[in-house]
């Protein structure tokens, strides 16, 4: 019996002919990410009042920005004080709203000190920044503001920070004897005295 002649297998559905089965595509790459939207950035605040405080002050005045509706001045630590008497005396900013602080570990001059002021008959708000390192005092703006007495220790009591000048610079929030100081950046979030919780409340600190 002669044999018969062999049948081509027909093409599978799934897999097609094998001759024209076409590569395997590549899985489609997903879509970039869009990208971040950028934030707000400081532009240059110009004004009169700018321009005398640095006709006076020259490089001491190192930067006058805006952020967001915010005006504020870097003025060297050298010269600050001399800034906040002029803006005092002679530009009418006489609230001085708070003086705080925020600290940047990773620099060299740790810390901004800053001073937020209030003119009533300007109905103007400002900020005032100097830059220092850890463990170096800022000047006291108590011959200027009163209030500025209680403000500087709070700001003594949460970062650290001396006021040269201030009359009786201790905490005002945590007992005198706390170790460490809250608001620092390299104070952990719950941290606590322990010592001064055992000695005082007799208890041991749950933290």
């Amino acid at each position: 019996m002669a044999d018969e002649p062999k049948k081509t297998p027909e093409p599978s559905p799934a897999t097609g002919s094998p001759e024209a089965a076409p590569a395997a595509a590549a899985a489609p790459k997903p879509a970039a990410p869009p990208a971040k939207p950028t934030g707000p950035v400081p532009l240059p605040w110009e004004s009169e009042m700018v321009a005398r405080l640095k006709g006076r002050f020259g490089s001491g005045i190192a930067e006058a920005s805006t952020y967001l509706g915010q005006n504020y001045l870097i003025a060297d630590r050298s010269i600050v004080f001399n800034v906040l008497q002029a803006l005092r005396d002679e530009e009418q900013f006489d609230y001085n709203v708070d003086i705080t602080a925020v600290h940047y570990p990773q620099r060299e001059k740790q810390f901004d000190v800053l001073w937020i002021l209030y003119s009533f008959a300007r109905n103007e708000r400002m900020r005032v920044k100097t830059r220092i390192a850890d463990g170096e005092s800022a000047p006291s703006a108590v011959p200027l503001w009163e209030t500025a007495n209680w403000l500087e220790r709070e700001c003594y009591d949460m970062f650290g920070i001396k006021f040269e000048g201030h009359p009786d610079l201790r905490r005002i929030l945590l007992p005198d004897e706390w170790k460490g100081h809250p608001l620092r950046k390299d104070y952990g979030i719950i941290q606590q005295d322990q010592e001064w919780v055992k000695i005082n409340l007799g208890i041991e600190s749950g933290q």
